[in-house]
């Protein structure tokens, strides 16, 4: 039987604070910028996840996108 491909796209969005406590304001400022905002600072991301097997002779799927976008939401820390 022959392969096929399905791509699921995902966005999702990251924060992230660069601090050092033992520094003050002003150095953890001037070494880290605006990744050294109280308030956090941000990345918009997109995913692409790719899968490729034989198609289900019944669904005609290789994999719901349904399935593949709920395994995607419960293992963020898989993602490499």
């Amino acid at each position: 039987m022959n392969k096929t491909s399905i791509v699921r796209c995902q966005h999702f969005n990251a924060a992230h604070r660069l601090h050092i406590k033992r520094w003050s304001d002003t150095k953890n400022e001037e070494i880290f910028g605006k990744c050294n905002n109280p308030n956090y600072h941000g990345h918009n991301y997109e995913l692409e996840v790719k899968v490729i097997g034989e198609c289900d002779p019944e669904t005609g799927y290789v994999i719901d996108t349904k399935i593949l976008s709920d395994l995607i939401k419960e293992n963020p820390k898989s993602i490499k």
